[in-house]
């Protein structure tokens, strides 16, 4: 009997790390699109006026219209050669692989926009938070990111450079580091 009951056991353990395991690989699958590349991931719109558009083709109607080439916006979606893409303000829609660039950009805590004067986000000579502040930026304003680390991105805005806390930025995700 005790002989069944561990069979048992060691059934259910192996079928259960088994399914673990397989939920494991289906989420790690889950987190690439079919380009092979993360879901989601920040880039940048390559061109100065990119549509908006409600669906993945052309023959969808135009729901907004950027101008500003270097924007950071988030992929959350991929059909085919198109991205459904969100930007630091919400919006949704999908948009041209071609328009979009592998570059990286952010933008100073955007969250922060409709809170008053006087609030900043520092721009500081190193990755440390005692380091001497190159730069006050208003929530909003756009920087180019070269790398990140995981706490603190290299950045330049407007010709000042220097390193700003991830948490204060859109445009990279906590604790990503690249370079």
């Amino acid at each position: 009997m005790r002989s069944k009951v561990l069979k048992s056991c060691l059934a259910l353990a192996i079928a259960l790390a088994a399914s673990i395991g397989s939920v494991e690989f289906a989420h790690a699958q889950a987190a690439k699109g079919p380009s092979g590349l993360p879901l989601p991931r920040f880039v940048t719109l390559k061109s100065k006026r990119v549509n908006l558009r409600i669906g993945p083709g052309t023959d969808y109607a135009v729901s907004w219209m950027y101008l500003k080439s270097g924007l950071p916006v988030e992929i959350i979606q991929e059909y085919d050669n198109w991205r459904r893409i969100r930007d630091a303000d919400g919006t949704e829609g999908w948009v041209n692989q071609s328009l979009l660039s592998g570059q990286r950009a952010a933008i100073a805590a955007p969250w922060m926009k409709t809170k008053g004067k006087g609030i900043y986000v520092n721009l500081r000579r190193e990755a440390q938070p005692s380091a001497s502040i190159v730069a006050k930026l208003e929530p909003g304003v756009m920087l180019t990111i070269g790398e990140c680390n995981g706490d603190w991105c290299r950045a330049e805005s407007d010709g000042a450079s220097g390193w700003v806390a991830q948490s204060e930025i859109w445009g990279a995700y906590p604790g990503e580091a690249f370079k």
